[in-house]
């Protein structure tokens, strides 16, 4: 393949990354709004701890989604780890989140609830491309490239010279009886 086809096959696996992020994400953005706008409007909660409340809630959504659609082919064999780096980079996203909107919040003294939505959906940007970045290069990492077939059969050929001495030494070994069970 020359260097201009597959530099098109990676920005086409890139495309097609960013897009099911972007639509996990758009779900897990829907959620996060919802929650906090339902916490806002039905109970005593500031701010912030509505917002912090909301952005776990999304959190957990989107988990889900990146696990089992936008990276379902990459490296399941380490859950535990992974689980772990996904909750770490979140936990700092949703400090760059809630943090915009503190700042706006108790910074600047904007908390109308237009004003509180539109720092949140910033922060949410913010932290989504923090997140992109932390997420593919961390947490859901690439298998490794199979080998192709010519080098699958590269390494069978080295190893038909062993094999077929092993087999030489296995054909003329004499197996004698035992002579305590005879």
């Amino acid at each position: 393949m020359s260097e201009r086809g597959a530099l098109r096959t990676r920005l086409d696996l890139l495309s097609r990354e960013v897009a099911k992020f972007g639509a996990v994400g758009a779900v897990g953005l829907l959620v996060n709004i919802a929650v906090f706008n339902l916490l806002r409007h039905t109970t005593d909660l500031q701010v912030v701890r509505a917002s912090v409340l909301a952005t776990f809630v999304a959190i957990l959504c989107n988990y889900v989604g990146f696990r089992y659609w936008t990276y379902r082919d990459r490296d399941k064999t380490r859950r535990t780890r992974e689980l772990t780096l996904f909750l770490l980079f979140s936990v700092a996203g949703a400090v760059i989140e809630n943090g915009v909107l503190y700042l706006a919040t108790y910074g600047f003294h904007w908390n109308t609830p237009v004003q509180s939505n539109v720092f949140k959906i910033l922060g949410i940007g913010i932290a989504t491309l923090f997140r992109f970045w932390s997420y593919r290069t961390w947490v859901f990492k690439a298998l490794p490239d199979k080998a192709p077939a010519d080098e699958a059969s590269a390494d069978e050929e080295a190893a038909r010279p062993a094999e077929r001495f092993l087999e030489q030494r296995r054909s003329t070994e004499t197996v004698e009886p035992d002579p305590v069970r005879n």
